[in-house]
C-alpha cells in the first residue's frame, strides 16, 4: 500500500495544510445511535456509551462565539438528536447566528420521545442532510437494518410537510452498500429524484454520495469478504488529483465528544489527532481560544485519505469534482 503523502508528492501536489481559517466546526457528539449500520465508520450503536457531557458542550459554544471564522456547525454522531445536550448546542448556535446543519438518520423521529424533532428542526431553520443509501426497501434494509426504509420514506413525508425539501434545506446521502466507489452523483440523484417523487411524493435539494471509508465496521466488513486489499487498491488506482484541492479537512474542523480536535470526523475515528504530525501534540477545545489559530497546519493524513481523493472525490458534502 503507497503511503498517502507519497502519492501527492507523486502528482505534484503539496502536504495538506489548512491554507484559510476553517469556516466549518463539525461536532461529534457521540457514538449512541439508534442503528447499528454495516458501513458505520463510527461504530455506533444502541449500546455506545460514549457521548458529549454538558460542559464540554457549553465549552464548544463558547469556542464557537470566540471563532468568528466559523459560519456553520456540523452536528453528527450516531444519531445526534440523542444527546442531551443536542438542543442546547443548536439553540445556542442559532443564538450566535450561525447556520446549523444535523445529519440525521431519519428513523431517529420514531424514536419513543422523540415526536418533538420535526418542529424543533423547523423552528430553528436546521439544514438536514439525511442517510437514504437507496431510493428502494431492499439495499437500504441491507445496510441499515430491517424496516429501515419504510420508516425513512415516512419521516421524509413529515419533513416535507413541515417545508423540508422546499423551503428549508434538506439532503439525501447515498452510501455504496458494497466495495465499490459511488456512481455519477448527477445522474444518481436524478433517479433519485424521479423514483422518490413518482412512487412516494418525496421532495429534496441535492444527492450527497459519500465513498465508504475502510475504517471500524466497514473495514472488519471487507475482511470478512476477503476484499480489503481489493478495496484499498481500487481507492488508490482511482486517486484523483483534481478532489485534492477540495478536500473538507482544509476547510473544517472536527470536534471529538470528549473535546478533542481533529482534522476531520475520520481522523477523528482513527484517533489521529490534529497536531499528530507533530508528536506529543493533543489539541483540545479548552487549548485553543479561537479555531482560526489552526489555519495554516498541516493536515494529518493516513491511507484512509485515498478514499476522499478516489474518484470524484468525496466528503461530507458529497462528490468533490
Amino acid at each position: 500500500m503507497p503511503d498517502f503523502d507519497t502519492v501527492l508528492e507523486r502528482h505534484g501536489c503539496a502536504p495538506i495544510t489548512r491554507d484559510f481559517a476553517p469556516h466549518t466546526l463539525q461536532i461529534n457528539v457521540g457514538k449512541l445511535c439508534n442503528q447499528a449500520c454495516h458501513h458505520c465508520h463510527v461504530n455506533a450503536g444502541p449500546k455506545r456509551t460514549e457521548i458529549m457531557t454538558s460542559d464540554t458542550a457549553r465549552r464548544v459554544t463558547e469556542l464557537l462565539r470566540r471563532s468568528s471564522c466559523i459560519r456553520s456547525i456540523d452536528i453528527t454522531g450516531g444519531a445526534p438528536e440523542l444527546n442531551p445536550h443536542f438542543t442546547f448546542l443548536v439553540e445556542r448556535a442559532r443564538a450566535l447566528e450561525r447556520s446549523v446543519i444535523v445529519r440525521c438518520n431519519l428513523t431517529v423521529m420514531f424514536e419513543p420521545g422523540m415526536e418533538w424533532l420535526g418542529e424543533f428542526y423547523r423552528r430553528n431553520q436546521v439544514a438536514l442532510v439525511c442517510s437514504l443509501p437507496c431510493y428502494g426497501p431492499e439495499n437500504v434494509d441491507n445496510q441499515r437494518g430491517r424496516g429501515v426504509f419504510c420508516k425513512s420514506v415516512e419521516a421524509l413525508r413529515r419533513l416535507n410537510r413541515l417545508g423540508y425539501g422546499r423551503e428549508l434545506r434538506l439532503d439525501l446521502v447515498y452510501n455504496p452498500v458494497g466495495p465499490f466507489l459511488p456512481p455519477s452523483q448527477k445522474e444518481l440523484e436524478a433517479r433519485y429524484r424521479d423514483e422518490l417523487g413518482r412512487n412516494f411524493g418525496i421532495e429534496f435539494h441535492r444527492l450527497l454520495t459519500i465513498t465508504n471509508m475502510p475504517i471500524n465496521r466497514f473495514a472488519l466488513q471487507l475482511k470478512r469478504w476477503g476484499k480489503f486489499s481489493q478495496y484499498m487498491g481500487l481507492l488508490v488506482n482511482h486517486f484523483n488529483r483534481e478532489a485534492v484541492d477540495r478536500l473538507m479537512c482544509k476547510t473544517l474542523v472536527s470536534v471529538g465528544w470528549d473535546g478533542r480536535l481533529y482534522d476531520c470526523d475520520f481522523n477523528q475515528m482513527l484517533d489521529i489527532p490534529i497536531g499528530a504530525t507533530r508528536p506529543g501534540t493533543d489539541l483540545t477545545i479548552w487549548d485553543i481560544d479561537d479555531v482560526s489559530a489552526l489555519m495554516g497546519a498541516r493536515v494529518a493524513t493516513g491511507s484512509h485519505c485515498f478514499g476522499c481523493t478516489a474518484g470524484m472525490g468525496s466528503s461530507c458534502g458529497g462528490a468533490l469534482v
